[in-house]
């Protein structure tokens, strides 16, 4: 029924390949299927001047696609002098979403900055940006711990996102671009390693849905961030 043919619970493919990059304290390279996101966290010792003083650490992001990452290109929102109101929206979501598995009192007064560079495109690309944004959070933590300039993990639970919707009429799980296109209802789902919520966003497209819809849904959810933590936890422990 899926044009991937997969099960209705079913996710893509998700691999994590860690320290990407040389200069950045933490990076990965997450793929979910055909969409692949470079990750990478930079620790700076300043905080934005709202929390400077308090004591407390602030986490941040700054999203973006490459113009190629799509099936025709775009251009550079570098090129067009502002980024658009997705980019804004989705980087936004990426740093409310890692700032609540953090204990900011714990972390310091310090920043780390996650940016996510989308080099291919096939849905669920915030999501994936969530779930390789806290990976390449949590291997900057550990150089901090590392060095002992913090004495205990402030990282209180993984946190990880993932899509789900409503195709042609069945609940799934993890829609690729041909499903999300087409999807009745599709939602994004922030939830942190003890299944707790973060964020849910859900919309429907020329159709209306019902509670238990939204609950089946959210079971699907449940399920596939459990598999991701334990995908984001093998990587940051390998």
């Amino acid at each position: 029924m899926r044009p991937s043919g997969r099960d209705l619970s079913e996710m893509r493919p998700v691999s994590i390949e860690t320290g990407i990059t040389k200069h950045a304290e933490g990076s990965c390279l997450i793929k979910v299927g055909d969409t692949h996101v470079l990750c990478t966290a930079t620790i700076d010792e300043r905080v934005p001047p709202f929390i400077k003083g308090s004591g407390l650490g602030w986490v941040t992001a700054e999203y973006g696609m490459l113009p190629r990452s799509t099936t025709s290109r775009m251009r550079r929102e570098a090129a067009m002098g502002k980024q658009g109101g997705r980019t804004v929206e989705i980087q936004r979501l990426i740093g409310r979403a890692l700032r609540a598995g953090v204990d900011r009192s714990a972390l310091g007064e310090r920043q780390i900055t996650i940016d996510c560079d989308v080099i291919q495109a096939d849905g669920g690309t915030r999501c994936a940006s969530i779930t390789g944004g806290w990976v390449a959070l949590k291997l900057a933590v550990n150089k901090l711990m590392k060095a002992r300039m913090i004495t205990s993990d402030p990282l209180v639970d993984p946190v990880a996102a993932v899509s789900c919707g409503l195709y042609a009429g069945q609940p799934v799980l993890d829609l690729d671009y041909p499903e999300d296109s087409e999807a009745g209802v599709d939602g994004n789902f922030i939830l942190t390693g003890s299944k707790r919520l973060i964020e849910v966003q859900m919309s429907a497209e020329g159709a209306t849905y019902s509670r238990e819809q939204m609950n089946q849904l959210l079971d699907l959810a449940e399920k596939g961030v459990s598999e991701l933590v334990e995908i984001q936890k093998a990587a940051v422990n390998a």
